[in-house]
């Protein structure tokens, strides 16, 4: 069993910075990979980051590169996303997510991971 919490969600600035983190209940140096998924309203749960159980490798929605970028410290239990230049339609709810069982190509898929956090709300005002 893996308990994923999200915090640092909030209300900013188009322009403005967040950073969200996701801590689990167990060590984060298993071999399991770490995704951010989002969901606005009334659109469906979109994949937006993920990395590898090593941190060796980063993915991420076009629309977010060069904006976003996830990391891992194994050592606290912890995945973040830091969100810089944000746009009112980076406006949903942020999950994180486990995936226990890794195969290659396959991060990007909702179905591809056991575990889910509760989501925090984040809001970017124009």
């Amino acid at each position: 069993q893996v308990q994923l919490v999200e915090s640092g969600g909030g209300l900013v600035q188009a322009g403005g910075s967040l950073r969200l983190s996701c801590a689990t209940s167990r060590r984060t140096s298993g071999r399991y990979d770490m995704g951010w998924f989002r969901q606005a309203p009334g659109k469906e749960r979109e994949f937006v980051a993920a990395i590898t159980w090593s941190g060796g490798s980063t993915y991420y929605l076009d629309s977010v590169k060069g904006r976003f970028t996830i990391s891992r410290d194994n050592a606290k239990n912890t995945v973040y996303l830091q969100m810089n230049s944000l746009k009112p339609e980076d406006t949903a709810v942020y999950y994180c997510a486990a995936d226990l069982d890794p195969l290659p190509g396959r991060y990007h898929l909702r179905a591809a991971y056991d575990y889910w956090g509760q989501g925090t709300q984040v809001t970017v005002s124009s």
